[in-house]
């Protein structure tokens, strides 16, 4: 360090990197300097972080081949002008200090007064600590449209906008609802066709979101790129599900052999031509963003794709699996909504300004009891608890079945503190309400953190909602957020709690094998219940 008048400077050699002048304006002294040594370096420039109060501001500028001693001179030269590294915010003081630390300099030099308020730090120690995200960090996405159909704002022209909010949501909630029920009257197929469309609209908003944000940069492939590694992540989640669930169908027909045998091989060639395209279609000027959006593709496909595949696996394993869990999330929405909305005062957390503790602890109540009750009620039809399987000779979903413990009332008793509150020894209940509530708490008390985790990456990228498609909801995506949060948990909870080997699917599998294989193992098997005194009397003495 070299104490230079009231400046201190310490000099530190540093690869430069690319940056611009803060200052676009040019003054006479800066005029006058580049008249005398000539314009700035084409060669890449140095970079710093200057202190002014309390933030940091990055600069930049291209590095010359003047002496050391020489830009300390001029530090004293400035310093005695009146000029003061902390004091940028005038153009013609940073246009001066941009060129003769920057333009001139081959080195990285740290300025700081005695008293230590004014600095010039450059990358180095100190880098990183820039505070908050400013404007420039965050490119602009277009707002969302307001689409409230004409008549519903014609009929509510004259509420305030709390009570004109109010009635759109309840109204297209109320709406969405209904078609809900229609969806899962119609059965498990157009289930399944729903949450395919659920899926790629999903991803269509979240890519879009990236799109518009990075539009002028033209991207080659980008979209069309996008697009097709969602068509071979999905051929892979669902080529197993095929093979698993439709294994009748696959045997009957010879092409759908060939893509289930080879299904991960396939899986793989599908996805490595979609990387060869990505590097073929690198262009020198964009690298970092194209990386960048290569890397939020396959995060949008990790968050949509996977969800969605652990949605129709619970949808396999029984609807009510299926609707329950969906329902659980949508009640504590609404009741967290009415809660907060008719006694909300305390806020709940920054990333949702509108969210409130009496919205969060009145939705749990609320979606507690009332799911408990629902699972009482599906638990009673068999179309609801049975698994779904593919019937061949019909060519149809069946969900006939004889009903596990699970969904057969039984009886138990309550715990003494209990009993003496009520006065009632034991409760007749069906296992799966047990369930329920423990679905319930998850969907109230974990699932919210789907939706601000959604609130935190529209908030990133300046934007009220993710799309317009729903009046008063926003995208679909905003619909979706804690729902697919959820679908993780009710698989993780099915294969930990509940399911255990599934004689269907094991069947399937064998059937799939080879002739020879299969005798073998018909063998074995019979060995073994031999062994343990298990085969009747009548296949004995028929062997």
């Amino acid at each position: 360090m070299t104490v230079i008048g009231r400046f201190a400077v310490t000099t530190k050699r540093k690869q430069p990197f690319m940056g611009k002048p803060r200052s676009k304006g040019t003054e006479s002294l800066a005029n006058y300097l580049t008249q005398i040594f000539g314009p700035p370096s084409n060669s890449p420039p140095l970079a710093a972080h200057v202190r002014d109060g309390s933030r940091e501001i990055k600069q930049g500028g291209g590095p010359g081949r003047l002496p050391e001693e020489f830009v300390a001179f001029l530090f004293v030269v400035c310093s005695s002008a009146g000029f003061r590294i902390a004091l940028l915010e005038k153009s013609t003081q940073s246009q001066c200090i941009n060129y003769l630390v920057f333009f001139f300099s081959p080195c990285v030099y740290t300025l700081q007064e005695a008293d230590g308020d004014d600095k010039l730090l450059f990358p180095g120690e100190g880098e990183g600590e820039l505070e908050g995200d400013s404007k420039a960090d965050t490119p602009d996405v277009p707002p969302s449209t307001d689409n409230t159909p004409q008549c519903l704002n014609k009929a509510l022209e004259g509420l305030s906008s709390r009570w004109k909010n109010w009635w759109i949501r309840g109204i297209l909630s109320l709406t969405m609802i209904i078609g809900f029920f229609l969806i899962i009257y119609l059965g498990p197929i157009m289930l399944i066709l729903v949450v395919m469309g659920v899926q790629i609209k999903c991803f269509h908003e979240i890519i879009t979101i990236g799109y518009r944000v990075y539009h002028s940069y033209h991207l080659p492939w980008f979209r069309t790129l996008s697009w097709y590694f969602l068509i071979c992540v999905n051929y892979f989640f669902y080529g197993e599900t095929v093979a698993d669930y439709f294994g009748a169908l696959v045997r009957r027909e010879e092409p759908l052999q060939f893509l289930v045998r080879y299904h991960r091989f396939i899986s793989f060639a599908l996805y490595l031509s979609g990387f060869c395209m990505f590097v073929l279609s690198l262009v020198k000027k964009h690298y970092r963003l194209q990386f960048y959006m290569f890397a939020w593709t396959h995060v949008t496909l990790l968050i949509v794709v996977t969800q969605s595949h652990l949605v129709i696996q619970n949808l396999f394993e029984g609807m009510i699996w299926f609707i329950v869990p969906i329902s659980i999330v949508i009640c504590n929405d609404i009741m967290a909504y009415i809660f907060g909305f008719f006694f909300g005062r305390t806020p709940l957390i920054k990333l949702s300004p509108k969210k409130t503790w009496e919205g969060f602890i009145g939705g749990f109540f609320a979606t507690v009891v009332l799911s408990f009750f629902f699972a009482y009620l599906l638990s009673q039809y068999q179309y609801f608890v049975c698994p779904v399987e593919y019937n061949s000779e019909t060519n149809r979903f069946a969900v006939e079945c004889e009903p596990s413990n699970l969904f057969m009332i039984q009886e138990y008793t309550l715990p003494a503190v209990v009993q003496n509150a009520v006065r009632w020894k034991t409760v007749n209940l069906y296992p799966f309400q047990i369930h329920s509530i423990a679905l319930s708490t998850f969907a109230s008390l974990i699932g919210p953190f789907g939706g601000f985790f959604a609130s935190g990456f529209k908030r990133a990228f300046k934007i009220k909602d993710f799309a317009d498609t729903i009046p008063g909801h926003g995208g679909i995506m905003d619909r979706f957020d804690c729902q697919y949060l959820m679908a993780t948990f009710v698989h993780v909870y099915i294969t930990s709690f509940i399911r255990g080997p599934n004689p269907s699917k094991v069947l399937q599998q064998l059937l799939v094998l080879q002739p020879e294989q299969q005798l073998g193992i018909f063998n074995t098997l019979r060995n073994l219940l031999r062994e343990k005194g298990m085969l009747p009397p009548a296949v004995e003495e028929a062997q």
